[in-house]
C-alpha cells in the first residue's frame, strides 16, 4: 500500500469549530516517504534540509499537505493574494528551492475555503484569497511550527547562495562586521556548524554512554542558544 508523508500532530494545536483537520484530504497533495520539513523516511539529508554531501539541493524538495496549506494561510495573513502569487512569494522566500506547482496550491486553497479557513473575493476570472478568522485561530494554534518552517526555508535560501559564492570562486562582498554581505552570515558562524555537523559524523559510532555525553553537551548548546539557560 502507498503510503503518503502527511501525518497527525496531536500535539499542535487546532481551533475548536467542528472542522476536520487540513491534512485529513487531498492526499495528492502529499509526498512519498517523508517530506522536507519533516526529514526523509529513510534518514537521508541533514538539519538544514540538504543531503550531508552538500549537493543535495533537489534531493529532499517534498513537503506534505498539511505544511503547504499552513504555509499559505501563513502567506495570507501577511497580505491578501491571487494563487499565482501564493506560489511566486514561497519560490522568492526559498530563493527558487520550493516553487509548487498551481496542480498542488490551488486544490489546496480550495480546500482551505472549504473549511472557512479562508474567504474568496471574486475578480473578474481572478480570486484572491483572504485569511478568515477560524484560519487565523489556527495558524494562532500552530504559530511555533509556521515560523521553523519559514525559518527554514529562509535558511535554505541563504545557504544556497553561499554555495553558490563559493562554487563561483569570486571574493565574497562583505559588510562592516565581516559578514557576508547576501546571506548576513560571518565565517566563523558557518566554520562552527561545518565542524559541529563533522564532529557528530565522527562519532556516529559512539558507545552509549557516549552518546549521553554528546547528548548533554547538545543540550547545554541548545539551552544558551535559546536563551533558555539560566544564565
Amino acid at each position: 500500500m502507498r503510503q503518503t508523508a502527511f501525518r497527525e500532530h496531536p500535539h499542535h494545536g487546532r481551533p475548536h469549530h467542528g472542522h476536520h483537520h487540513p491534512s485529513h484530504r487531498h492526499p495528492r497533495h502529499a509526498s512519498a516517504g517523508g517530506d522536507w520539513f519533516s526529514g526523509s523516511s529513510d534518514g537521508r539529508g541533514d538539519a538544514d534540509g540538504f543531503g550531508g554531501d552538500g549537493r543535495g539541493f533537489t534531493r529532499s524538495r517534498k513537503v506534505s499537505s498539511d505544511d503547504l496549506q499552513l504555509m499559505l494561510l501563513g502567506l495570507l495573513e501577511q497580505n491578501a493574494s491571487h494563487g499565482y502569487e501564493l506560489i511566486k512569494a514561497l519560490g522568492a522566500l526559498s530563493n527558487g528551492f520550493y516553487t509548487p506547482s498551481p496542480g498542488m496550491v490551488y486544490p489546496a486553497l480550495t480546500y482551505l475555503e472549504e473549511l472557512g479557513y479562508a474567504t474568496v473575493e471574486q475578480e473578474g476570472a481572478k480570486k484572491r484569497y483572504h485569511l478568515a478568522e477560524p484560519g487565523k485561530a489556527y495558524l494562532d494554534a500552530n504559530r511555533d511550527r509556521l515560523t521553523l518552517m519559514f525559518n527554514k526555508l529562509k535558511h535554505v535560501a541563504r545557504k544556497m547562495d553561499y554555495m553558490r559564492q563559493a562554487w563561483s570562486g569570486q571574493p565574497r562582498a562583505t559588510g562592516p562586521e565581516g559578514e557576508d554581505a547576501r546571506t548576513g552570515w560571518l565565517p566563523e558562524f558557518v566554520e562552527a556548524r561545518q565542524a559541529l555537523k563533522r564532529a557528530l559524523l565522527d562519532r556516529t559510532d559512539a558507545s552509549p554512554a557516549e552518546q549521553r555525553r554528546i547528548a548533554a553537551i547538545l543540550a547545554r548548546a541548545t539551552d544558551e542558544i535559546t536563551g533558555k539557560s539560566g544564565a
